[in-house]
């Protein structure tokens, strides 16, 4: 599903306009729609006490015609009107007709009529601005939308649905203005816009429902961002054939572990393998060998020398090198921490390896905090890579605060994936996986008992698994992201999140993948 900007919006928009599909029929069908999920989501609106705050363009058209088909429903509607609408408005003609409350804003003396039917109402469609507005808003609009956020803090039970976007909401970065409403649902129009899974916004936006109103497809077919859904997911899942061995689902070689992180190393291959890996290995100091080998016992084992105790040694290379030949992915960096040892055998491994016949790179932690240390460490680095960082790693990679990853999370990652003609992985609330050539895609997935120790390296684990199974490197990215998000869900609806461990992810993978699979069986 595609993801567009503001502006790619209203491209769109001209592009129907110039095939005959009008604004008109376009606002017909956005109010519709917002008007039949709106009673979807309630069940009915038969009497339902409904207030429509209408602004000033196209968005509070939208308003209007939902209105409309309310009152048409038999819900007891009011419109309110943050501003003047044209005197040639068809749509205000229509609600006229039907005798539909109308307040004006400029008639409501200190907004008393407001804050009755805020206090009286059972819903709240706010049809104010949309992607109509990103700068500050002031005035009348402030003073609406400030009441709406104090209503619905006073009565958490008044539903309140946003028409394309909460009114206040950046619908390209998810900066919000102080006046936005938290909603409970936005009925976005056409095509879902990335300022609804970007942060602060997406918190505001409540459950989002996109809204078909006929715009013909191939209008957006050159939009290169992407929401990452089950339906694409089940479409790239690799394949499990009767007559498989294991040699048919591929061979991760994991590097990772040390002293301080020997777990990290047991979830980046227990990830791998519960995606359908069909053989794992794993590549750590070898006094961390024996320990290991009693929580992974479906894995192989390659011992590095070791600087000491769970430490890699420098020239640990040459030796992994040995064991190179015959693995599709090589996962590098889970926990093996920044000794200056170690640092050097991350350097001389990722720098040395074979201009053919190299395995795929997947590379996370340390790996990147190596990286980050070396100026232009792209141009050395040939190969093909997903890369897996955090906000933190992201920031140290680029040479940009953290602040400006989190504000720019689509932008920086498709401008570095471009840059480094690498696969970027941006983790975090709603995960942006970007490809070199400047594809993007965006999970709908932000659940905070991810957040914690662990989780990435199931994920790294699970993307290389995805490679190893012989997914393109974006694709593998991309569904490892959507089956972690969905293994999160699982384990959230089961235990909540507050708890959750990052090996409760584990046994629950491959449930998700039995899910997938079963959806589309007849």
């Amino acid at each position: 599903m595609k993801v567009v900007t503001a502006e790619e919006m209203r491209e769109i928009d001209a592009s129907a306009a110039s095939i005959g599909l009008t604004t008109e029929t376009l606002m017909e069908n956005a109010g519709r729609a917002v008007a039949e999920e709106t009673k979807r989501l309630l069940g009915s609106v038969v009497g339902r006490k409904i207030l429509v705050i209408v602004g000033p363009g196209n968005n509070g058209g939208d308003g209007l015609v939902a209105a409309r088909y309310f009152e048409d429903w038999g819900a007891e509607v009011t419109l309110y009107l943050c501003s003047q609408r044209s005197a040639g408005d068809k749509n205000l003609a229509l609600a006229q007709e039907r005798d539909i409350a109308i307040i004006q804003a400029d008639q409501d003396a200190d907004f008393a009529s407001l804050g009755k039917l805020l206090a009286s109402s059972e819903v709240v469609i706010d049809a104010v601005f949309g992607t109509g507005r990103s700068r500050v808003v002031e005035g009348v609009f402030k003073q609406v939308l400030t009441r709406v956020v104090a209503a619905k803090e006073r009565r958490p039970g008044l539903f309140v649905i946003a028409v394309d976007m909460p009114s206040g909401l950046d619908s390209d970065t998810g900066a919000v203005d102080a006046s936005c409403p938290y909603v409970d649902a936005t009925v976005t129009l056409g095509y879902p816009k990335p300022g609804l899974f970007s942060f602060p916004g997406a918190e505001r936006a409540g459950k989002v429902i996109v809204a078909d109103i006929g715009i013909p497809p191939g209008l957006a077919e050159n939009i290169a961002t992407e929401l990452i859904t089950e339906d694409w997911a089940r479409s790239v899942l690799p394949g499990r054939p009767l007559d498989a061995n294991k040699g048919s689902f591929g061979r991760v070689l994991v590097v990772a572990g040390s002293i301080n992180y020997i777990g990290a190393a047991y979830l980046a291959c227990a990830g791998a393998a519960r995606v359908g890996a069909g053989l794992v290995t794993l590549s750590t100091a070898r006094s961390l060998q024996p320990i290991l080998a009693t929580k992974l016992t479906e894995v192989t084992y390659a011992p590095l020398p070791e600087v000491e105790a769970g430490i890699i040694a420098s020239e640990a290379t040459s030796v992994l090198q040995q064991w190179l030949p015959g693995y599709g992915v090589l996962l590098m960096g889970c926990g093996l921490g920044q000794n200056a040892q170690v640092v050097e055998f991350i350097k001389s491994t990722l720098f040395g390896l074979p201009q053919t016949s190299a395995p795929a790179l997947v590379l996370d932690a340390d790996a990147l905090n190596t990286l980050a240390q070396i100026p232009s460490w792209w141009r050395k680095l040939s190969q093909d890579a997903i890369l897996t960082p955090h906000p933190g790693e992201m920031a140290r990679l680029a040479g940009v605060s953290v602040d400006e990853v989190q504000g720019q999370r689509l932008e920086i990652a498709r401008k570095q994936a471009t840059e480094w003609q690498k696969v970027i992985v941006l983790k975090g609330a709603c995960t942006i996986v970007a490809a070199p050539d400047g594809r993007a895609r965006i999970s709908q997935t932000a659940n905070p008992g991810l957040a914690s120790a662990g989780t990435g390296d199931v994920l790294t684990g699970v993307i290389a698994g995805l490679v190893a199974q012989g997914l393109p490197l974006f694709d593998a990215a991309a569904c490892g992201v959507y089956l972690h998000g969905q293994a999160g869900e699982m384990v959230r609806r089961e235990i909540g999140d507050a708890g959750m461990l990052a090996g409760d992810l584990l046994p629950v993978l491959p449930k998700v993948i039995m899910a997938l699979r079963q959806t589309e069986m007849p």
